[in-house]
């Protein structure tokens, strides 16, 4: 790690909320961003443990000290690299993700004594934070970018539903260069992103932006189709050599 002692020089800190009188005339995300100097402080109490117990807590497998590391030395457009390796949006996770790997930093469990301090994570590094500003910074530099298969394979796949993981299986399997058409009994692509969650915590254009993105790679949305009822499993088995549910 770039900083051995940053967690010994830095607090944890939080990004700025949007005055009050300003959030009470919307519906939109009510915190803001780090500047860039002040993400790299937070970045810098990473502790390199010697066994990263944040990453065996992420249910993603999100080699977290890697790319703290690299935002703390400025290597964004590296540290984004890195966070796509596991996560095909953090941008998602950054903002809605309970941050299990936070409540596992080892500056949680060990350097936090009072019970009730554990459980707000005062003391734990910004992972989900870190995380958001990486994704953001990737989509603000034009990092992240369609990526179609360059080869085809003579596969097609049907996925039912269009939530996290159907989008994240569409996005592999594309990428693999399968033919892939996404059935959604909703009218528009999202799930759970879309229908579930409000926009101050997750607005639509975040979701609507990485939908185009799975259109450009060559991915087919089909809205409006409730299959079991419009379209049967028996017609999907007859068109698909796959069916992802």
């Amino acid at each position: 790690m770039g900083n051995d002692t940053g967690f010994l020089e830095f607090k944890k800190e939080s990004p700025p909320l949007r005055p009050v009188e300003e959030r009470v005339l919307d519906y939109q995300e009510y915190d803001t961003f780090f500047s860039d100097k002040d993400l790299q402080q937070q970045a810098a109490r990473c502790m390199d443990c010697g066994v990263p117990f944040c990453h065996m807590g992420c249910p993603l497998g999100n080699m977290i000290p890697d790319w703290n590391d690299l935002v703390y030395r400025g290597h964004w457009k590296e540290a984004l690299a890195s966070l796509h390796s596991t996560n095909n949006f953090p941008e998602f996770t950054g903002r809605i993700c309970p941050a299990p790997c936070e409540d596992s930093c080892v500056l949680t469990e060990h350097y936090t004594l009072d019970s009730e301090e554990k459980l707000r994570k005062v003391n734990a590094v910004t992972i989900e934070e870190i995380e958001k500003h990486i994704s953001e910074r990737g989509w603000t530099e034009g990092w992240i970018k369609a990526q179609p298969p360059s080869e085809l394979t003579d596969k097609r796949v049907a996925i039912i539903g269009s939530g996290p993981a159907g989008l994240a299986a569409a996005q592999q399997l594309r990428r693999s260069g399968h033919t892939v058409t996404v059935f959604e009994k909703d009218d528009r692509i999202g799930g759970l992103l879309v229908y579930g969650i409000p926009d101050f915590k997750l607005e639509k254009r975040v979701v609507s932006r990485r939908v185009e993105q799975l259109r450009q790679e060559g991915v087919d949305f089909r809205t409006g189709v409730n299959v079991g009822i419009d379209l049967s499993v028996k017609e999907l088995q007859k068109s698909f050599d796959a069916v992802l549910l």
